[in-house]
């Protein structure tokens, strides 16, 4: 007797498949929407104007360029690759951590990373068949270093992430100590700059010295997130290897020809970065005056910060239509942690506002 339609997907996808859970994204709907790390800032008029008028010409009847060799450019201009680094592209930086693990994961390979830390490492060692190990943080949410260098000599992972600042904790690890991991690790390590826009620091000047480093950064957090746009900063070596399993046309028509052009106005985006910058020192000193919250420093476009009966809180924001991300039981040293994305002005006073309320 044939399967069911139920009981099909059981018989054939792996176990490790059946036993994940889906990303979950919340509806935003109708609230203030500091839950994603976005840049919650409008482009100006003018400059608007100028994307419609691209997106207006683009030839979305044709395939678009495979290789991006006009946007790739732009790229490297605007982040002064070291002589000799390339970029690779990617669909958000989420298809570059899915390449990256696909290359290097040969049979019984591990990749590691640090916890709490971005779960998509974690879940993406899960879709190609690697075995995950994760060091925990310490207290304070630095490297654990003796940890780490005691797994790495056991473990010998083919793969290291390293989110640099680290999310969802926001905290930049020590340099000194990044520079240990990857002249003790024998395989690749990746450093995920994901919030580079708000950070002080970057590995990209450090990429020539390094043989197995690379670094991956996002458009995302710095005003793209419609657009899906991601990269990967490394040697030719590694990238015309990497190269082979990008799928073909993988980065659209649209997002080339408005990131184009957002990149020709790099400059605006990094003003809004600074923006945030500020607010997110206000955001800090504001909630370090409110009894009963623990908030954490931060180099990236958030704040963590831990209060009593987190999921109540997170509730009774969303009841005052404010949404912000629960981490409560998402990592046992994420207990009683929420995350709030720094907004514009506006919403950051309503946040604040409805968080004194509840508490």
């Amino acid at each position: 007797m044939s399967a069911t339609s139920a009981q099909l997907p059981k018989a054939l996808l792996r176990e490790e498949i059946l036993a994940l859970h889906a990303y979950h994204v919340p509806n935003s709907t109708g609230y203030i929407k500091l839950d994603a790390m976005e840049n919650p800032y409008l482009l100006p008029q003018a400059l608007r104007a100028e994307i419609a008028e691209v997106v207006a010409s683009a030839a979305i009847n044709r395939y678009p360029d495979p290789s991006a060799s006009s946007l790739k450019k732009k790229i490297r201009d605007v982040t002064n690759l070291p002589q000799g680094i390339d970029v690779l592209l990617g669909n958000g930086s989420d298809e570059i951590i899915q390449l990256l693990a696909m290359a290097v994961s040969k049979s019984g390979a591990t990749l590691m990373s640090v916890e709490p830390s971005f779960v998509m490492y974690k879940m993406i060692a899960t879709f190609t068949g690697m075995r995950y190990v994760g060091v925990p943080l310490t207290a304070d949410y630095a490297l654990d270093m003796p940890q780490i260098l005691m797994t790495i000599q056991r473990e010998q992972p083919a793969l290291i992430f390293l989110a640099y600042p680290n999310n969802p904790t926001g905290n930049s690890f020590a340099a000194h100590e990044v520079i240990q991991i990857i002249e003790a690790a024998q395989g690749l390590v990746v450093v995920d700059e994901a919030y580079y826009a708000f950070a002080d620091d970057s590995f990209i000047p450090r990429l020539a010295d390094y043989p197995n480093l690379l670094v991956m950064r996002t458009f995302s957090k710095l005003g793209m997130a419609g657009l899906r746009l991601g990269f990967l900063a490394g040697s030719t070596a590694w990238l015309n290897e990497l190269e082979k399993l990008r799928l073909p046309y993988n980065v659209g028509v649209l997002p080339q020809v408005v990131a184009e052009k957002l990149l020709d106005h790099h400059e605006v985006l990094l003003q809004q970065a600074e923006k945030i910058k500020q607010d997110r020192t206000k955001l800090f000193q504001q909630l370090s005056m409110v009894l009963g919250v623990q908030v954490y420093p931060s180099a990236a476009n958030f704040l963590l910060f831990r209060v009593a009966n987190a999921t109540d809180v997170f509730n009774g924001l969303k009841q005052r239509g404010v949404l912000i991300k629960n981490l409560n039981s998402g990592h046992p040293m994420l207990r009683d942690c929420l995350r709030v994305t720094i907004g514009t002005a506006a919403e950051n006073e309503q946040f604040m506002t409805a968080l004194k309320e509840i508490l």
